[in-house]
């Protein structure tokens, strides 16, 4: 911590924000020393990115000051936040995709020599922070931004705002797609930049992360601050009470589970992205009922064009798709939807709501045409807005309004929502894709809950995560995907969240490991019935 005669990097006194009738925030008060790593957890809508979109410029507070350094400030724009020392990296990166690395650092801010950019002045400064911090971006700069992975695109996002001079990072949810190798990396950044002086605002679901890195945390929930404790002076159970309001449990227990039949196979799927190219090549699974198969993997490996192609939202190049036996391959999601394939999608905004609609809107979508919600080509509206009502109670939708528009709700209750009503169709097959990505840790408790009791119940499973931890605590079985492959399928057992990361980089683990190359140890039968001596075009799962 820096010593007393320095002025707090930031200090938010009495902030309050209102839409509406909604308080955002409600009397904040929020301080950052000087040269340190501050944590804002809390749950989805408890204010942590409107008080931070307030510090950076995109709201105006309705209550409160600003101070940044001893003094106070105002800021209309993120351009006023940026010009007193303020950036913010965001969890959805700003940056234009078809431009490059050095376009997108220098954008608005083009060092200009004799009425012309000056490229070379551009490259030395970057390659200077580049050079001082350890990036590997320099070898990036003439390279489109949408040919990078994402970790890389995040520090190119950092590298933009050390370039235009901040003192001060906001890190919005900064590791939510990264791998642990890439986590340990940028920790390892945060302390590096506070070493250097700079203040950092770190904003995390992930208590351990917030633990880690975090000289101070701050708990938000319903839009007030409810305490500031010092890293070193907590736990993760206490946060997590502080967050929610009650006692959180962070591992449910271990179940035996009977794994019945196949319901859902792949064979030999080769499946092409949006721009023609090769995502998924030459994989194969089966997942049977009472099971849960996760597949892990950073996210644009493929993972979501396997996800569309098992729920027929993406036409296959070759291979073969089965549920109950029968090739459904040809089958549109509509199809799938009433043979009883239920999806949920890893963007609720995009995929899975329609924003503006109301949530009895929304509990139609998908059930169109299945009784009792559609008769003779008519709707019954009175069933819609009955089984909305059941979801919002079963699922503890909040508000428990069935005419609140989607948008009102956070992103837990968004997700809890999409979650009711895909099981709601009584499928024999859910397939969810990042099931709680952005959500609290109260709707991620609940959530786990919920998919690991119709596990028991004999619900057939696919989870697709970039979570480590979530796909360990939910996983029977864990198929890596790497490069549009299966690299390995492991027991979550036998493996540990760093070998799993290793997997996820591309890295396949040595044979004296836990895990076999298919994930199978020599000799002994899978749960899908093939020996682990038996070879295939693709892993089985």
């Amino acid at each position: 911590m820096t010593a007393n005669s320095t002025p707090p990097a930031v200090r938010l006194a009495g902030i309050t924000k209102r839409f509406g009738d909604v308080v955002a925030n409600d009397s904040v008060d929020f301080t950052v020393e000087a040269g340190s790593i501050h944590a804002l957890i809390g749950e989805n809508g408890s204010g942590k990115t409107t008080l931070m979109s307030i510090l950076y410029g995109l709201y105006d507070q309705n209550e409160g000051t600003i101070h940044v350094d001893g003094e106070e400030r105002s800021f209309d724009t993120p351009r006023d936040a940026m010009n007193a020392g303020v950036g913010m990296i965001h969890q959805h990166f700003q940056l234009v995709m078809p431009m490059t690395v050095l376009q997108n650092v220098v954008l608005g801010h083009e060092p200009v020599k004799n009425g012309f950019v000056d490229e070379e002045r551009a490259r030395e400064e970057i390659e200077a922070i580049s050079t001082r911090y350890g990036f590997d971006v320099v070898e990036h700069l003439d390279t489109p931004v949408r040919e990078l992975d994402l970790g890389t695109r995040q520090r190119v996002e950092i590298v933009k705002s050390l370039y235009r001079g901040a003192e001060i990072l906001i890190l919005d949810e900064p590791t939510a797609v990264l791998t642990p190798q890439e986590v340990d990396g940028l920790i390892d950044l945060m302390e590096d930049l506070r070493a250097d002086g700079r203040s950092l605002i770190f904003i995390s679901h992930k208590l351990d992360e917030a633990l880690a890195v975090a000289d101070d945390i701050t708990v938000l929930r319903d839009g007030n601050a409810v305490g500031t404790v010092s890293a070193s002076e907590t736990s993760e159970a206490e946060l997590a009470r502080m967050m929610v309001g009650r006692n959180v449990l962070f591992e449910s227990d271990a179940r035996e589970t009977t794994v019945g039949e196949p319901v859902l196979e792949a064979e030999n799927l080769r499946v092409a992205g949006d721009r023609g190219l090769e995502k998924v090549s030459d994989v194969s699974l089966s997942v049977r009922e009472g099971e849960i198969l996760g597949i892990a993997g950073v996210q644009g490996n493929g993972q979501t064009e396997l996800v569309e192609a098992l729920t027929g939202l993406r036409t296959l190049s070759s291979g073969v798709v089965r549920f109950d036996g029968d090739d459904i391959s040809a089958a549109s999601r509509r199809d799938r939807i009433e043979a009883g394939i239920a999806y949920v999608p890893e963007d609720r905004h995009v995929e899975g709501l329609v924003m503006e609609y109301d949530l009895v809107e929304n509990g139609l979508l998908g059930n169109q045409t299945i009784a009792p919600f559609a008769n003779g080509g008519f709707l019954d509206w009175g069933a819609v807005r009955e089984h909305t009502e059941e979801i919002i109670e079963e699922f503890d939708v909040q508000p428990p309004n069935p005419d609140s528009e989607a948008e009102s709700l956070s992103g837990g209750n968004q997700q809890k929502f999409i979650v009711g009503r895909e099981l709601g169709h009584d499928p024999d097959v859910l397939v969810a894709s990042h099931p709680t990505r952005g959500v609290d840790i109260g709707a991620i408790e609940f959530i786990h809950e919920r998919l690991t009791e119709l596990r028991d119940e004999g619900l057939a499973i696919v989870v697709v995560s970039s979570k480590l931890e979530e796909i360990q605590a939910l996983s029977d079985r864990i198929a890596v995907m790497y490069e549009g492959e299966f690299i390995d399928t492991v027991d979550p057992g036998d493996v540990t969240e760093a070998e799993l990361g290793l997997l996820m980089a591309g890295q396949r683990l040595d044979d004296g490991g836990d895990a076999s190359e298919d994930g199978v140890p020599e000799g002994e039968v899978s749960p899908s019935g093939t020996s682990g001596d038996e070879s295939s075009s693709g892993v089985e799962t």
